[in-house]
């Protein structure tokens, strides 16, 4: 794996050995962030989350590409390890890119300073939809979400439905659909609640 452009483009990363984890291939972390760059105009000063982070490639490419800060979470040790080894290698400061060895189902963020505006879940595809989705639930209840905020959600092909429906229980709409073989990768963003609001009555009326 490379980081693909930016400040770090064309630099090396380290992947962990075995199955425990799916690294982001290039071709589809390239389309990845030029479907970001495109709904917020650019990565300049993101405040970034990268959930499930593996390697840590979707936040360094974040990171490479003018985002402000990235906070990573890996419960895995050899994922962990591999992603310490990958942030330091980018010469990346601590104070902008935190690395939590933690499970972030178990022991989510409950403060952001800023408020996390995009968000990366690339959960095992055996976590089910309302798990990895419920990250973004939890981020909102405590006041860690932006209002504009952008999640990006890479999921097996056919998990669409089950998707679909754990994204309105946590109202997000999706903005962006885009399969590459077996993989699936969702751009939402999140509904004000005066929108939802107002999505609900009008569902009312039509019902």
């Amino acid at each position: 794996m490379r980081v693909i452009a930016g400040a770090f483009g064309g630099r090396s990363l380290k992947a962990p050995k075995g199955e425990g984890t799916r690294p982001t291939t290039d071709r589809v972390r390239e389309s990845m962030m030029s479907a970001i760059a495109s709904a917020r105009g650019g990565f300049d000063g993101a405040s970034v989350l990268d959930a499930f982070a593996g390697s840590g490639a979707l936040g360094i490419e974040a990171l490479s590409r003018g985002a402000r800060c990235a906070h990573f979470y890996e419960r895995a040790p050899e994922a962990s390890r591999v992603l310490l080894e990958n942030v330091r290698a980018m010469g990346l400061d601590p104070r902008c890119a935190r690395v939590h060895r933690a499970d972030i189902l178990k022991d989510p963020p409950v403060r952001a300073q800023p408020s996390f505006d995009l968000v990366f879940l690339d959960p095992p595809y055996a976590f089910a939809a309302t798990e990895a989705l419920g990250v973004v639930a939890h981020l909102r209840s405590v006041g860690a979400l932006a209002e504009d905020a952008i999640v990006v959600y890479e999921h097996a092909a056919g998990d669409e439905m089950q998707v679909d429906d754990a994204a309105k229980a946590c109202d997000l709409s999706l903005a962006r659909r885009k399969k590459y073989g077996d993989t699936v990768v969702d751009v939402l963003r999140t509904v004000r609640t005066e929108d939802a609001g107002t999505a609900t009555e009008r569902e009312r009326h039509l019902s």
